[in-house]
């Protein structure tokens, strides 16, 4: 598992080595996935009936990209705990990978959405709640101006659109490993240095390469040499990677791209959906970035569909003069649910009463507990693994150093040992984030939570040693 496995396959026996742990690996998952199925009897039978009629067997496929057998049906989620139909209770970490950040069911969020339910979901009108939200999401995240969309991807979607209305520019750069929701934009790729599609991309019919710009995550003479083009919009970016494993940036990285994306005229988009986990005004506060366009979407509302995007004072006149020149239409940007009743009561009541400073102290506490935990486990086995973090957020990288950009995330990341131990995980009541290791810390975690998570990982680990 992991860089230590690939460095003995020289020909002297490595390869057979590695052959010989993928053969224990699976020989775990057939035992772990026995296991869980005579435990999930209930979940296993509504897996079945729900086939019958959702295409691919649940409501969206995300739910089956989980590493037990058939999807874990839930019941109910109170604070930072998950029951399932079968009646096993969860340690979740992944908190519906991050809509859930601040836990389950909190009870001014379900009070603010049960009151303004009552009294009309939508009207295509503002209500009282938005000149408040607004107010707040200018004073904690630093730009004056703000639009509401239903997701982050709507959001990103259209960041990029006023972009490049605005700069008269068709491309827009991201970096190589990146995700930004369902943002065709976004789904480009490095390929041995050259960028592609994305694999496995559907019904697209038009080549994302022409207009989508990909440089490699921390590679400065990457990014300056792309932005010497006078032809990109805008760089979309999350200032810390958190979808191909978890990424940091290196020292001075941010700063350089701030200055560079400013000299060539380009707009920079700060997507911080999952680096809210920072602190209450996301990354971006806690490091001083500034952004043109801020995205924030998930958490933002406690669960309920909704995400915001803000802006300077100097673009949004920008935005103006181009409005005024493309003259009057639809600009096919905005939904007509996008900033509805409901979804401006949640973010009343997360900005309030649930992101609090003192919530993140909870959160933030938690995490380095759970880093250390980790840590510990990897220093007592001696394994070439480490742990990366943003805030609450943690991710145990099956390598040491971490990677460094996407390319080397590619080379480590190790499918079959991930699947392993995220069953190992379900089957011993945790629940972390499906797609790597990426686990997430609320306000409501318990320090006996961490601890459970931290010793399955370390039974794990006792249980890989015994079979290399």
């Amino acid at each position: 598992m992991g860089p230590a496995h690939e460095a003995r396959d020289d020909g002297g026996g490595g390869g057979e080595m590695i052959a010989e742990l993928s053969r224990s690996l699976e020989t775990l998952l057939a035992a772990e996935r026995a296991r869980f199925t005579a435990e999930h009897p209930r979940s296993a039978a509504m897996a079945k009936a729900t086939a019958a009629h959702w295409r691919g067997g649940a409501p969206m496929h995300w739910m089956n990209d989980w590493a037990s057998p058939s999807p874990i049906f839930a019941a109910q989620g109170v604070g930072a705990q998950i029951t399932d139909v079968d009646g096993k209770l969860y340690d979740d970490f992944c908190l519906g990978d991050t809509p859930s950040m601040f836990g389950h069911g909190d009870p001014s969020v379900a009070a603010a959405v049960a009151d303004q339910i009552k009294r009309g979901a939508g009207f295509m009108l503002p209500t009282p709640s938005a000149a408040i939200v607004g107010k707040l999401l200018a004073e904690r995240f630093g730009l004056p101006l703000w639009q509401a969309a239903t997701t982050a991807s709507d959001a990103n979607r259209a960041a990029i659109r006023w972009a490049r209305a605005v700069t008269g520019r068709p491309a827009v750069l991201v970096f190589d490993g990146c995700y930004h929701g369902m943002v065709d934009d976004a789904f480009v790729v490095l390929k041995d240095g050259q960028p592609v599609m994305k694999p496995g991309l559907l019904g697209q019919v038009h080549d994302l390469t022409a207009t989508t710009w990909v440089a490699p995550f921390n590679d400065l003479a990457a990014l300056e040499d792309a932005l010497a083009s006078d032809q990109v919009a805008a760089v979309l970016a999350e200032p810390v990677m958190t979808n191909c494993g978890m990424i940091l940036p290196e020292p001075g990285f941010l700063e350089a791209l701030r200055r560079l994306t400013r000299d060539a005229g380009t707009l920079l988009i700060i997507d911080e959906t999952h680096t809210i986990s920072t602190g209450p005004g996301g990354y971006t506060r806690a490091h001083g970035l500034e952004p043109d366009v801020f995205v924030l979407g998930k958490a933002i509302a406690g669960g309920v569909p909704a995400a915001v995007w803000g802006v300077t004072t100097e673009l949004s006149a920008r935005m103006d003069e181009a409005q005024a020149r493309i003259g009057p239409g639809q600009s096919g940007i905005g939904t007509t649910l996008s900033g509805n009743a409901l979804a401006m009561a949640a973010m009343r009541a997360m900005l309030t009463e649930v992101m609090t400073d003192a919530a993140y102290t909870r959160m933030l506490a938690g995490a380095e507990r759970l880093v250390t935990g980790l840590r510990g486990v990897i220093a007592a086995r001696k394994l070439p693994w480490s742990v990366v973090h943003v805030g609450a957020r943690v991710e145990l990288v099956f390598a040491d150093p971490p990677p460094r950009n996407a390319a080397q995330m590619r080379k480590v990341l190790d499918h079959e040992a991930v699947e392993a131990l995220h069953l190992w995980l379900i089957n011993r009541g945790v629940l972390i984030a499906p797609f790597h290791n990426m686990m997430l810390v609320s306000p409501v975690t318990d320090d006996a939570a961490i601890d459970r998570l931290v010793a399955a990982v370390d039974g794990f680990a006792a249980q890989v040693g015994e079979m290399e």
